[in-house]
């Protein structure tokens, strides 16, 4: 961590209260509100339609153990508070779960979508994840892997942005150094294909991290194709996935956090 980031990590409490009021008070009733998170921060997984290969959907692999130690490792890396436990309103497990259609979505700065690579969003979800992002959220995307993958994901992303451009994200962006300096592009993989002595999935063999801006130069949506950094948190305790894995994982987890309560 570089050193002048011990007085930013001093400021974070009121950074992030602020973050948080300031989406919500652009343009929220009164009812949604009144539902203010708890904490500084929330995990808010993003429930999508598609992907039937899962019993709830494809929105829900890595859940709720991904949450839990990403919950855990960004308490313990940064002086976010996340809370002691979290909730959601399904399961009582860690984190919160959002679908597009809840006005509730607005009062989450920060908003994660996993395997987007079989998400279908609607005209009218398409439409509230641009609002949503509009009004100052971050949308982080992770687990989705080679170029059929990625024609699904970008279908309902060019929707959702029809004019905005899919760019990669450069060396020396913000994002990749607000507290740690993460210099070296490593794929960071699933423990399925770790197991097969391998890296990637599919054709997907180089990793990409890439975003889409808003007018102001805001990073809006960090992309993380051909990677599977929700695998790297869930297995955080098991032996068979690489530790350096996770703790890269953790740190990309804390800059995107910090990112998102900050700009």
């Amino acid at each position: 961590m570089r050193p002048n980031l011990m007085i930013r990590a001093a400021a974070l409490a009121a950074v992030g209260a602020v973050s948080v009021l300031a989406l919500v008070a652009h343009g929220q009733s009164y009812e949604a509100q009144r539902l203010l998170p708890e904490h500084e921060f929330d995990f808010a997984r993003l429930v999508y339609a598609g992907g039937g290969f899962r019993y709830r959907g494809t929105w829900d692999v890595d859940y709720p153990e991904a949450e839990f130690f990403f919950h855990k490792g960004v308490s313990r890396l940064s002086r976010v508070d996340m809370g002691e436990t979290g909730r959601t309103a399904y399961t009582g497990e860690t984190g919160v779960l959002i679908e597009l259609d809840d006005d509730s979505l607005f009062n989450y700065p920060w908003l994660y979508a996993v395997e987007v690579g079989h998400w279908q969003l609607s005209d009218y979800d398409a439409e509230r994840l641009r609002e949503y992002l509009l009004r100052g959220g971050f949308l982080m995307v992770d687990d989705f892997h080679g170029s059929q993958e990625w024609i699904v994901f970008t279908d309902s992303m060019n929707r959702v942005f029809p004019d905005r451009p899919i760019v990669d994200i450069e060396d020396n962006h913000e994002i990749l150094h607000v507290v740690y300096d993460v210099d070296e592009r490593i794929q960071i993989p699933g423990i399925s294909p770790i197991m097969g002595g391998r890296t990637y999935e599919q054709d997907g063999i180089e990793p990409h991290w890439r975003g889409i801006y808003d007018d102001d130069g805001r990073l809006m949506v960090i992309i993380n194709h051909n990677m599977d950094l929700g695998d790297a948190w869930e297995h955080a305790d098991d032996i068979r996935y690489p530790q350096e894995m996770t703790t890269l994982a953790l740190h990309f987890a804390v800059n995107y956090v910090i990112y998102a309560m900050t700009h």
